[in-house]
């Protein structure tokens, strides 16, 4: 592996990592994209940024740890444990051209899903699923994703919206969540056999780009509002889902 290569996967890396202390989400959603752009194995992507994701949670899931809800995390978890191996059997047996189109096409949704969901939630002033089952199928959700593509976080981001979660418990629900499903998705990738020693060399040289994210990331947070970056954030995000449906030669 060339030194370009590696350059560009930790370049990727830090700025999934730096998104993810910024907007408390998202990591995979910019870095597995970017990834993909690069001449390595899906696998050791989703391996890669696994371990990255899990590092990224660890570091900051303590700030909102009181803020948990916990009743609503445990079934989350329950339910994310089901959903694992079902993501990872989607991903060894799809081929590469069907991922790649299944990941652009969830970041177009999922971006155009962010764009307008401030004007479609502004104008209601109640939570739109207030029985608790329904928290089941977003925890299995987030279990398939985090095994495929290690989007964990995406489900119980519309989950924790529509329940209209207020910003603290949002963020340290979901902090949590990152953290014991980060856990489980990456048990399931070296259970899997996703785990590669370039995967472990890529790792290795992404941890200081991670934990320089991470400070930067806090710095930023503080004092600049994150809502200004929102909408041209997730326009970026529309824009990788459409490069991920390019064919490639």
């Amino acid at each position: 592996m060339s030194v370009t290569i590696i350059t560009l996967v930790v370049v990727a890396v830090f700025i999934g990592a730096l998104m993810r202390t910024v907007f408390g989400f998202g990591e995979a959603i910019v870095s597995m994209p970017l990834l993909a752009l690069l001449p390595i194995p899906i696998h050791t992507s989703v391996s890669l940024i696994g371990l990255a994701g899990l590092t990224v949670a660890s570091l900051t899931v303590v700030s909102g740890w009181r803020h948990i809800e916990r009743s609503i995390l445990i079934r989350l978890a329950l339910s994310t444990v089901i959903g694992i191996p079902v993501g990872l059997v989607m991903l060894y047996l799809a081929p590469a051209s069907v991922i790649m189109t299944g990941l652009g096409i969830f970041l177009i949704v999922y971006g155009v899903y962010s764009v307008i969901k401030k004007r479609i939630f502004k104008t209601i002033d109640h939570p739109l699923l207030k029985a608790k089952g329904w928290v089941y199928p977003f925890g299995f959700a987030s279990g398939v994703l985090g095994g495929a593509y290690n989007f964990n976080g995406v489900p119980v981001v519309i989950y924790g919206t529509l329940r209209q979660w207020n910003p603290d418990r949002f963020r340290g629900t979901l902090q949590a969540h990152f953290l014991i499903s980060g856990v489980l998705v990456v048990t399931g990738h070296a259970i899997g056999g996703l785990w590669t020693v370039d995967a472990l060399v890529l790792y290795g040289y992404s941890i200081p780009a991670i934990l320089l994210a991470t400070v930067l990331g806090v710095y930023v947070n503080k004092r600049i509002p994150a809502k200004k970056f929102e909408s041209y954030l997730f326009l970026i995000i529309i824009l990788l889902g459409v490069l991920m449906l390019v064919p490639r030669g």
